[in-house]
C-alpha cells in the first residue's frame, strides 16, 4: 500500500511527525512495508517556519517539494492544484492523507478526488461557524470530499453527523497534535528560558533578560488579519499590552511577520522595542515555544494549536478571537481558554480575572499521545475493504 501525505504550513508539520513515526513503527512490528511519500507544498517557505520544524521534530526531508511559496489564496490554491496533479499521475498512491485546514489541504483534496483516489482527513470536523475564515472553507470542502474523516474530539464528530456525513466514514481518534506534545515534553522542559530569549531576541531590542526561578511572565502570539491588519483593532491591543499587561508581567512576544510589518507601518515599532518588559522574539522553534508555554502565567493568542497545548499544559489562555473551531479547549468544556475577541474591555476584564486562576491541566478524551497509531490502523483496515 502506498500512502501519500501532504503538508503545507507550520501547523501541519506538528501533525504529520507522529503519523510518519506511526507508519515506521507499524512497518517494523509487522515486517511489512507501507510505502510513504511526503509532499511539501511549500506554502510556508521561510526557514524558521519550515525547515527548522522538520529538523526539530525529526521529520524526514520531503520526497517532493512543490515550492509554491507565497501569494493570494487563489494563487496558492491554483498553483498547488496544477503541481499536485502531476505528483498523483507519477506516484499513483492508494491513499492521500491531508491534515488541518491550510490552503494545501483544500487544493490537494480536490485534485485527489478528481483522480478517484481515496482521501483521508486528519483533524476533520472542526467548525468555527465563521465563513469569513479561509480555513473554514478549507475544512468544509475537504470534509465533504474525504473517504475517512478522523476527528480530534467528540464535538467534531457530531458536527460531521449534523452535516450528513455517513457514520461509516467518521472515526474519533483523538488529537494528533498532542502526540507531538507528549513526545517532546522532556526535551522542551529541559531547555533554558534565558537561552531561548537571548538567542531569539529581535534585533534592536536594547534590554537583556535574566529569568529568575519563580518569576512570572506572559506569552503572546498574534497573526490573524482580523487582529493585525486593521489599525482600529491593532492599535488598542498594542496600547493595552504596553500600558497594562507590561505593568504586571514580562511579556514574551514571538512576533509574526504580519504583525512586525504593521507595527512599523503605524509607527509603533520604536515604542514597542523600547518597552523593557515587552520582549520581542523571532518566530520560535517547536520546543522553545512549548518551554515558554510550560512556564507562562498567561497566554494571549489567536492561534488554534496553542489553545490545544494550553489545555493540556494548563496555561490560562485568552483567545483573541470571537469564535473557535476547538470549543473543547474552552473553560466551559473543562479547558483552559476563554474567547475574548478583540474588544479591549472584554480583554481587560478577562485578563485580570485570568491572572487569579491557577494552572489546571485538562486532557480531553483520547488526547493521550497515541492518536497516530490509531490513524494508521484505521487506514490499513479501510484499505482492506
Amino acid at each position: 500500500m502506498k500512502i501519500l501525505s501532504v503538508v503545507g504550513a507550520r501547523p501541519n508539520f506538528m501533525k504529520i511527525a507522529p503519523f510518519i513515526k506511526a507508519i515506521q513503527k507499524y512497518n517494523y512490528e509487522n515486517q511489512t512495508i507501507i510505502e510513504h511519500v511526503l509532499v511539501h507544498t511549500g506554502q510556508h517557505y521561510d526557514l524558521r517556519m519550515s525547515e527548522a520544524f522538520f529538523n526539530a521534530l525529526d521529520i524526514p526531508d520531503p520526497d517532493i517539494n512543490l515550492e509554491i511559496g507565497s501569494g493570494s489564496h487563489a494563487e496558492q490554491i491554483g498553483y498547488t492544484m496544477v503541481a499536485f496533479e502531476k505528483v498523483l499521475i507519477e506516484q499513483k498512491p492508494d491513499w492521500v492523507v491531508v491534515v488541518g485546514d491550510v490552503n494545501a489541504t483544500l487544493s490537494c483534496s480536490v485534485v485527489t478526488k478528481k483522480f478517484n483516489i481515496k482521501l483521508c482527513h486528519i483533524e476533520a470536523g472542526l467548525r468555527s461557524g465563521d465563513m469569513t475564515m479561509p480555513e473554514e472553507i478549507n475544512r468544509l470542502v475537504t470534509d465533504k470530499l474525504s473517504d475517512l474523516l478522523l476527528t480530534p474530539d467528540l464535538l467534531s464528530s457530531d458536527n460531521l453527523r449534523k452535516e450528513g456525513i455517513p457514520e461509516e466514514k467518521i472515526f474519533f481518534v483523538g488529537n494528533i497534535m498532542i502526540d507531538t506534545l507528549e513526545a517532546n515534553r522532556e526535551k522542551s522542559v529541559n531547555l533554558d528560558i534565558n537561552n531561548i530569549v537571548n538567542v531569539n531576541m529581535v534585533d534592536g531590542m536594547k534590554y537583556s533578560y535574566q529569568h529568575n526561578l519563580g518569576s512570572e511572565y506572559g506569552l503572546m502570539t498574534l497573526h490573524r488579519p482580523s487582529n493585525v491588519d486593521s489599525e482600529e483593532v491593532f492599535i488598542p491591543i498594542i496600547k493595552f499590552l504596553l500600558e497594562e499587561v507590561c505593568k504586571d508581567l514580562i511579556l514574551f512576544w514571538p512576533i509574526h511577520p504580519r504583525a512586525r510589518k504593521q507595527l512599523i507601518n503605524i509607527g509603533l515599532w520604536d515604542e514597542v522595542i523600547n518597552t523593557p518588559s515587552l520582549i520581542l522574539l523571532e518566530p520560535l522553534g517547536y520546543h522553545e515555544m512549548v518551554r515558554l508555554n510550560m512556564g507562562a502565567r498567561i497566554m494571549l493568542t489567536d492561534s488554534g494549536g496553542l489553545q490545544e497545548e494550553c489545555c493540556v499544559l494548563g496555561t490560562p489562555c485568552l483567545t483573541l478571537r470571537w469564535n473557535t473551531e476547538r470549543p473543547v479547549t474552552l473553560r466551559e468544556y473543562g479547558g483552559a481558554s476563554v474567547l475574548v475577541g478583540n474588544n479591549i474591555e472584554r480583554i481587560r476584564s478577562e485578563y485580570y480575572h485570568t491572572l487569579k486562576l491557577d494552572r489546571l491541566p485538562s486532557r480531553p478524551e483520547l488526547w493521550d499521545g497515541h492518536t497516530a497509531e490509531r490513524i494508521v490502523a484505521i487506514i490499513i483496515n479501510s484499505n482492506r475493504k
